[in-house]
């Protein structure tokens, strides 16, 4: 049971039925107050017709034993003032919800005189309220729910109570009938129907949203089955399903191969990595054992300053693989305050052909990192200028624009993204000793990104490359 409510199909057929059922009955109750009500309406209609006419009659004066009171096979009662039963259908046998259950009219006691109540002219029946004039017929009328049996048949009623006064001036109640047996007929219907169904009605429900959502989930399915697969093949290259819908499914498919893209370009990148530094260390380590091999056999061979040279490559080598590593870990720069200018100042000092234009400009982040990266760019410039490198630190709007120009051959256009990459030369001719392990223009623009800003690399004024680097500035 658990599993089968662990399934989002499960879940949203019963979350669908549940709101439909308590949709469907409160819409049936609703359905069935109206109905009684309306109906109830129509029989206190028609039980106020039947009373009103007999208050006519009365009002006009008619006797007692010429009242229309068996029209309609509707129990009727004319009650008087006191509460006696003046008159009544000839088949009525019981009667309840009225005033009085008398069935049998009662001749007033001797002595007793209408006329003797003419003083209560302002005195009408309890039900009525108001005060009549003789020949006069109240205008509110009272309902009250009862039973009564007529020629042996019981049925339940809505009671019409109309106040009248005769031309004589005693006052009268007339209580007259309207059967609720449609009422009850029509209301057991509706509610036999909504028995019947509502059941029916959910079921379609449920079956309609289960194959709905199955339909709906299908692609989600083919997406974890191909996802398993990637999982258990380990294979990067292959991608999952796109439905071919323009929906939110649509999206999660399109989401998640590009997803698998960047991973597997990440992977790749990172095979790539562990190959290129595998490559690029050993030949600084084998280069190192050999003259160490030699010198140990014949110590007056010894190379001691290829050593010392291999040991350094190495060790720098080891160090911007190390930042690499960091970069691409996340590690976030720190948060001082460094003068690029003072940190160009610094980077140049001591290097032959290369001249400093800045203005101080702060900007935020890792010292150590910052000036790596000018120191890369300088050596970069250096490596290929003819004669000069020039280093401009300026303001550029609410940035810090760092540039290194040099008067070399410049990069050309279709090479200007792929320099950037890790372990690229462009200079195949130029020896590993002089052009370095290619890290240098990696390393700088990974940590202008982890710094929030740019490198780019464009054709120099004087004709040869010139790199661009820009940091938002440091907020006061």
């Amino acid at each position: 049971m658990r599993r089968l409510f662990g399934s989002v199909r499960a879940r949203a057929t019963l979350g669908a039925t549940l709101v439909v059922a308590v949709a469907l009955v409160a819409a049936g109750a609703a359905v069935l107050l109206s109905l009684r009500s309306n109906l109830i309406g129509e029989a206190g209609t028609q039980a106020e017709r039947s009373a009103r006419a007999v208050a006519a009659e009365l009002a006009a004066g008619t006797p007692y034993g010429e009242l229309s009171l068996d029209v309609e096979d509707r129990p009727v009662q004319v009650v008087d003032e006191d509460g006696r039963l003046a008159a009544a259908s000839d088949d009525l046998e019981r009667i309840s919800g009225t005033d009085t259950d008398a069935v049998t009219p009662r001749p007033a006691p001797a002595g007793e005189d209408a006329g003797d109540d003419e003083g209560d002219d302002g005195d009408d029946s309890a039900e009525a309220g108001e005060s009549l004039d003789p020949g006069g017929i109240g205008e509110r009328t009272t309902f009250t729910n009862g039973s009564a049996t007529l020629d042996g048949d019981t049925e339940d009623y809505r009671f019409a109570a109309v106040p009248v006064r005769t031309p004589a001036g005693d006052g009268f109640t007339v209580y007259a009938g309207a059967p609720l047996s449609a009422e009850h007929s029509a209301v057991r219907t509706a509610l036999t129907a909504m028995l019947i169904g509502f059941p029916l009605l959910l079921g379609v429900v449920a079956a309609v949203t289960w194959l709905v959502t199955r339909r709906a989930l299908r692609p989600v399915e083919s997406i974890r089955r191909e996802m398993a697969a990637i999982t258990a093949s380990a294979d990067l290259a292959r991608r999952v399903p796109v439905p071919g819908t323009h929906d939110e499914v649509a999206r999660l498919a399109r989401t998640t191969n590009e997803t698998l893209a960047a991973l597997e370009t990440s992977v790749e990148r990172q095979r790539r990595f562990v190959a290129d530094a595998s490559h690029e260390l050993r030949s600084p380590i084998a280069s190192l054992r050999t003259q160490l091999e030699v010198a140990a056999a014949h110590p007056e061979l010894l190379d001691l300053d290829g050593a010392v040279e291999d040991t350094v490559r190495l060790q720098r080598l080891a160090a911007d693989l190390l930042l690499l590593a960091r970069l691409d870990a996340g590690e976030r720069p720190a948060d001082t305050r460094v003068d690029l200018a003072a940190l160009a100042r610094e980077a140049a000092a001591g290097r032959t052909g290369v001249t400093v234009r800045a203005e101080a400009v702060r900007v935020t982040g890792s010292r150590g990192q910052l000036e790596r990266v000018l120191v890369n760019l300088l050596d970069n410039g250096q490596r290929h200028a003819r004669s000069a490198v020039e280093v401009t630190v300026r303001r550029a709007g609410e940035h810090a624009v760092v540039e290194v120009a040099d008067d070399g051959d410049g990069v050309p256009e279709a090479d200007r993204e792929r320099i950037f990459e890790r372990f690229v030369r462009l200079d195949a001719a130029r020896s590993r000793d002089d052009g370095g392990a290619g890290l240098g223009l990696a390393i700088a623009r990974d940590v202008a990104a982890r710094h929030g800003g740019t490198l780019t690399v464009r054709a120099a004024p004087a004709g040869g490359a010139l790199f661009e680097l820009r940091l938002p500035l440091a907020r006061p």
